[in-house]
């Protein structure tokens, strides 16, 4: 009787199908034909990088749930070094958008103003409307897209702010989800939904109706993202000449998001500029 390749002191009568060497049961998992031992099924799985592609195309709201995630787990992480969840701490101040940290250098808070929330309800208000977009629009356009289209209007939103209240300290996704809100009207408008029996539509007019009565709510922000999401769009379109959610992305619409997202900082770039 032999032995078990791994557990040597045990005695085996069966083998791996794909490798003939011997194994006791516990190191056998049932094949399609035969057995095959934990090293074969280890060798027979694809790369790390095979794997994450798999689990993308598997998952049609997989950026959607990673940009939740991401704005979450900043929150948490900004309550326990701040020990505050209205954004008043020093972590928020140095993560937010303003004026004085973009002219001392500070171009990362363009980007990263988007994830300051100020309070729960601000946080979960955003996560549900980007969950609701996103359930929409993920599927027909892609991750990269989607996530794409969404950065893109966090800097048209980071501009936008810049320009309507220069001095404020500004934070939250709502300019890039106003912008994924605002392409989203448009694929389907382009399908031949009307503006209001497209959901997001009303949503957007009614969000910008209580940022001009709301003096806490960046209206700037929001009409910035939504014109860079709107842009965004029209670029995966190829201004006119393809689908915005469909088909190969040609130069002219990655030329397209490069300039969109550009002229966002050069815009907070001037604005910053003609304060100092």
């Amino acid at each position: 009787m032999t032995t078990c390749f791994h557990h040597q002191d045990r005695e085996t009568g069966r083998a791996c199908t794909r490798c003939g060497r011997p194994a006791c049961p516990d190191c056998l998992t049932q094949a399609a034909v035969g057995s095959q031992c934990f090293e074969c099924i280890r060798a027979d799985r694809p790369k790390g990088t095979v794997r994450i592609r798999q689990t993308i195309k598997r998952d049609p709201l997989i950026a959607t749930k990673l940009l939740i995630a991401l704005n979450v787990a900043l929150f948490v992480y900004i309550y326990l070094v701040d020990a505050t969840v209205n954004g008043g701490g020093a972590t928020s101040d140095r993560l937010g958008l303003t004026s004085i940290g973009l002219h001392n250098g500070q171009w990362w808070r363009v980007v990263t103003y988007s994830t300051v929330h100020f309070g729960l309800a601000h946080l979960g208000f955003n996560m549900l409307i980007l969950w609701l977009v996103g359930k929409t629009f993920e599927p027909g356009t892609g991750p990269v897209r989607f996530t794409t289209i969404y950065f893109v209007s966090v800097l048209g939103g980071a501009a936008g702010a810049l320009v309507a209240t220069p001095h404020a300290l500004t934070g939250g996704a709502s300019g890039g989800i106003f912008g994924v809100a605002a392409a989203a009207t448009l694929v389907m408008h382009r399908r031949g939904i009307r503006f209001w029996d497209t959901g997001f539509g009303p949503l957007l007019v009614l969000n910008l109706g209580l940022g001009f009565l709301e003096p806490n709510i960046s209206i700037g922000g929001h009409i910035g993202g939504l014109i860079a999401g709107a842009l965004g769009v029209l670029a995966f379109a190829q201004f006119g000449r393809g689908h915005a959610a469909y088909g190969r992305l040609g130069i002219a619409g990655y030329g397209g998001l490069v300039a969109i997202g550009a002229l966002s900082v050069v815009l907070a770039y001037w604005k910053v500029r003609g304060l100092a």
